[in-house]
């Protein structure tokens, strides 16, 4: 496999994920398509290094821990929206705006 084809599913990853967060309203979805995106710098990341210094660990170890910051942020995310759906049974971006402050 070449370069180009691992960079080629990353932006399409990518431009996904940047449709789908731009396009919902409900929450959970929005997550969805941030969790698209972060999986196409993943992957052109992976793509990089494989390509570029397979020698070295460094590029798993970034791998690695962008994964481990994905699952974390989703996580949180997830434990969020959940809280404010329990709490005002709010899912829509819509109606979450009127929660501040």
């Amino acid at each position: 496999m070449i370069l180009e084809l691992f960079l080629l599913l990353a932006a399409a990853l990518f431009s996904i994920g940047l449709y789908g967060a731009l396009s919902q309203q409900s929450i959970v979805m929005i997550m969805m398509g941030i969790e698209l995106m972060v999986g196409g710098v993943i992957v052109g990341a992976a793509a990089f290094w494989r390509f570029l210094a397979p020698a070295t660990g460094s590029g798993q170890m970034i791998v690695v821990a962008a994964l481990v910051a994905m699952a974390v942020e989703m996580a949180m995310g997830f434990a969020v929206t959940t809280a404010i759906f329990r709490a005002r049974q709010v899912d829509m971006t819509d109606m979450a705006r009127d929660l501040k402050g």
